[in-house]
C-alpha cells in the first residue's frame, strides 16, 4: 500500500456528532488517531491503512471541526493538513497549543518548500510529511510519536499459550507454524489476544473491530470467529478460542 489511493475499509460509515459534516468514527482501540483533511481520497487511504494496523481513526474534514474534536476528545496522535476549509492547519495547531493540548501532531501537506516545513514545526507540530507520501513512512512516524509521547515501548509481540502474534511483521504462528490471516482476522485476533482470559461480547467485538454498532440480527461476528477458529485451532488438541454461550468469546 504505497500510493495515496485506496478504498474505505469494510463497514466504514459516516456518523454525525451533532455538529457539521465531519466525523468518521472507527472501531475503538487503545490508540486513537485523528485525521484532519478535506481530501476524501487521501483520508480513505490513510484511514484504511491505520485501521488495518490496529488503530482507531476519527476524521474531521475542516479545521474548525478538527479543533473541536481535538479539544473535546483524547487522541494519541493527530494527522493534520495545512490547507483546510474554515480554519487552516497552522491556526488549528496554534490554538491547540494555546489551549495547553500537547497531542502529538504530524502535518501532512502538499506544501513542500523548506520555509513551509520550518513554519509548520515552529507553529507546534511534531513532524512534517509532504504529499505524495508512502503509507509505510507515515505509519512509522505515527508509531514513533506514540513511543515518544508515552515514554515507553509497546510490546511488539503477543503470546497466548503456543499462539504468537508479531505486531511489526504482521505474522501469526502457532507452535511455530505460520498462519495466514486476512487483515480483519488479524485485528480480531489481536483484540482477543489483548483480552486473553476475559470474555468479550459480540457487541464489544463489533465496536472494536468493525465500524458500526452491534446489530443483533447480523451473524458477521459468528462467521468471522468460525473462520478464525478454523485457522487457529484446527489440527491442534487444545482449542484456544472458546464460545461462552449467550455471552461472547474468550481466548485462553
Amino acid at each position: 500500500m504505497e500510493s495515496v489511493r485506496g478504498e474505505r475499509s469494510p463497514g466504514a460509515s459516516c456518523k454525525s456528532l451533532g455538529w457539521s459534516n465531519m466525523v468518521y468514527l472507527a472501531e475503538r482501540s487503545n490508540v486513537r488517531v485523528l485525521v484532519v483533511d478535506d481530501d476524501d481520497v487521501i483520508v480513505s487511504f490513510v484511514t484504511k491503512g491505520l485501521r488495518e494496523a490496529g488503530f482507531a481513526v476519527d476524521r474531521a474534514s475542516d479545521g474548525e471541526d478538527g479543533l473541536h474534536l481535538a479539544l473535546n476528545e483524547s487522541y494519541d496522535v493527530m494527522i493534520v493538513d495545512i490547507m483546510l476549509p474554515k480554519l487552516d492547519g497552522l491556526a488549528l495547531i496554534t490554538e491547540l497549543r494555546a489551549q495547553k493540548k500537547n497531542t502529538p501532531v504530524i502535518i501532512l501537506s502538499a506544501k513542500r518548500a523548506v520555509d513551509d516545513r520550518v513554519k509548520g514545526l515552529q507553529t507546534g507540530s511534531d513532524d512534517y510529511l509532504t504529499k505524495p507520501f508512502a503509507f509505510s513512512e507515515l505509519l512509522a512516524r505515527v508509531q514513533a510519536l506514540i513511543r515518544r509521547s508515552t515514554g515507553s515501548v509497546d510490546p511488539t509481540t503477543l503470546e497466548v499459550a503456543d499462539l504468537r502474534m508479531d505486531l511489526l511483521r504482521r505474522e501469526v504462528t502457532r507452535s511455530g507454524e505460520k498462519i495466514d490471516l486476512q487483515p480483519r482476522e488479524f485485528v480480531l485476533l489481536e483484540y482477543l489476544m489483548r483480552n486473553a482470559g476475559r470474555v468479550v461480547s459480540k457487541t464489544m467485538i463489533m465496536e472494536h473491530v468493525w465500524d458500526y454498532n452491534f446489530d443483533p440480527q447480523t451473524n458477521v461476528v459468528e462467521a468471522r470467529i468460525s473462520k478464525l477458529r478454523d485457522k487457529i485451532d484446527r489440527g491442534f488438541s487444545t482449542q484456544l478460542i472458546e464460545t461462552v454461550r449467550g455471552v461472547g468469546y474468550v481466548l485462553r
